[in-house]
């Protein structure tokens, strides 16, 4: 099974007609209404998991009757995993007062949270909505607020068993975790409780920037036998060329939460697809523009969790996969 993603030549035709059509307003038919869309990514603009995220969301849109430039106007600020970036850009797109607003990410949906309590907001990969205050109540999130959870914290201790499985000579494994975001906090302690039994040592590594994973991997990989949980945060997507290369250089056998970690030369990942939400995503804006009120709609959570797996990187590790590992596989790439 191959994960939904939109092919390059799509990306492109949805994001520059994005682009292209931002101020075109005046193309609105007589007497249609143009809706303004705010969208907060927590990703880089240029970052190629991010375009795919967005482009997803757009054509979601145009499968629902909506055309950048006719009907309504896209407004998008890109992230770059820092708090205050989240802070300044979410009081830009509710100054504009858009109908409704896309946030990805949960630190993108709390910093819009934080800023009104009025303007819809429809949120992708957020995490644990209901600890984090986005919502009251995942069935009836009340308040202006809903979308699609990412992680389901509990299933974190399944990148520490499928680690163990196809590296069984690992006994010391480094957690990467961004203290700014809740999630590399909950997901460690799934971690936790699955390691005793698996009789591994976990070193969780605080870390804010590529300088410090750096300098954090190296000095984790002087000791023998290590491996690398790698969980989803935007400041790991924005640097996981730099965390695959640095996995590769110490022979750190890694797992990861996102394919484009595995395509991009990680191991293993072990996560959901999150193109399809921000698809979906697209369904709860449309609905929301025709009338719905958000805190009436369910948040929903990812139905699959997929497993992806390079088997160039493998071999270099030097790592014989199980038959098993390979055989529930979703995606091998060779």
């Amino acid at each position: 099974m191959q994960f939904d993603h939109l092919n390059r030549r799509e990306i492109i035709s949805l994001l520059s007609g994005a682009t292209v059509a931002w101020p075109l307003t005046a193309r609105a038919q007589k007497g249609e209404r143009v809706r303004r869309v705010g969208v907060l990514m927590n990703l880089a603009a240029g970052d190629a998991e991010g375009e795919t995220r967005f482009a997803a969301f757009l054509q979601g849109l145009q499968e629902l009757g909506w055309a950048v430039g006719r009907n309504v106007r896209i407004e998008t600020r890109w992230g770059t995993g820092d708090v205050e970036f989240y802070r300044t850009n979410a009081a830009e797109l509710i100054a504009l007062a858009p109908d409704v607003i896309l946030a990805s990410g949960t630190p993108a949906t709390m910093a819009l949270k934080r800023a009104t309590r009025t303007i819809p907001i429809v949120f992708a990969n957020a995490n644990d909505a209901v600890g984090a205050g986005l919502v009251e109540s995942l069935a009836r999130p009340g308040g202006n607020a809903t979308g699609f959870t990412g992680f389901e914290y509990g299933m974190s201790a399944k990148w520490l068993e499928l680690l163990r499985q196809i590296a069984p000579g690992i006994v010391r494994v480094a957690v990467l975790r961004d203290p700014m975001t809740p999630l590399g906090m909950a997901s460690f302690g799934a971690i936790q409780s699955a390691a005793p039994a698996l009789r591994v040592e976990l070193r969780p590594i605080d870390v804010h920037d590529v300088e410090e994973i750096e300098r954090a991997v190296t000095a984790f990989a002087v000791g023998p036998n290590g491996g690398l949980i790698v969980p989803p945060t935007a400041l790991a997507i924005l640097h996981r060329k730099p965390i695959i290369a640095l996995a590769a250089q110490h022979r750190l056998p890694a797992i990861y939460a996102y394919r484009s970690f595995v395509s991009d030369g990680g191991l293993i990942a072990y996560g959901p697809d999150l193109v399809p939400q921000f698809r979906s995503a697209a369904g709860y804006v449309d609905r929301i523009l025709k009338g719905e009120k958000p805190g009436d709609l369910p948040v929903q959570a990812p139905v699959k969790y997929y497993t992806v797996i390079n088997l160039k990187t493998a071999k270099v590790l030097g790592l014989d996969l199980p038959a098993s590992v390979l055989a529930t596989a979703d995606e091998v790439i060779e």
